[in-house]
């Protein structure tokens, strides 16, 4: 019989100074470098949505379903702008509002300089041929008519996806190739809505 407790061992075992001390090190060069890695993303992170991505919000209907009201999306301003990224048919972009350059707005590329374009019973003719518009539902169409128009150089034709319900260049024409500031990237609020535009 001993008059005393036995040693403890195991993880519940009391530790001598110099091992917590060591233990304690350990914890707080582990919690500097993610808290130094996190610092470093952030500022990363910052860094993109300023000097590459422009956060933007959609106010009204003309692009759903695409892109529906008061959703946040982010646009590519900086690889846009330096030419690294070009402007095609079926890009979404924003640009000046060509009758009031205080006003921006965003729509879909249908034509590039040097197409052919008309509208006929809401139908979209692309260089002499019928347009597939698979983002346009059926309830969203309208029977609007255009003469053909033939876009010059640096211009573009741009409508909305909710065509009965777009401001767009089947009333005020081409957009002028400096107006366009930036291409719609993917949206990020509401979070469960979060995707890339298309």
């Amino acid at each position: 019989m001993t008059d005393h407790a036995p040693f403890a061992t195991g993880p519940d075992a009391p530790r001598s100074p110099e091992e917590a001390g060591r233990r304690a090190g350990v914890i707080r060069r582990w919690a500097g470098t993610a808290f130094r890695d996190l610092g470093l993303s952030v500022v990363i992170a910052f860094l993109i949505i300023v000097f590459l991505y422009q956060p933007v919000k959609v106010e009204g209907t003309s692009m759903m379903p695409s892109i529906g009201d008061q959703q946040r999306i982010f646009v590519d301003k900086f690889f846009f702008q330096i030419g690294i990224s070009e402007i095609h048919r079926g890009d979404v972009v924003v640009f000046w509002f060509p009758k009031d350059q205080r006003v921006s707005y965003i729509k879909r590329v249908i034509g590039v300089p040097g197409d052919w374009i008309s509208v006929k019973s809401g139908q979209v003719r692309l260089n002499g041929r019928v347009l597939r518009e698979p983002y346009v539902p059926a309830e969203f169409r309208d029977e609007a008519e255009m003469p053909e128009i033939h876009l010059g150089e640096d211009e573009f034709f741009v409508l909305g996806d909710h065509r009965n319900s777009s401001n767009d260049s089947r009333t005020w024409g081409p957009v002028p190739r400096e107006f366009i500031y930036g291409k719609a990237v993917f949206t990020y609020w509401p979070l469960g809505e979060m995707k890339l535009v298309r």
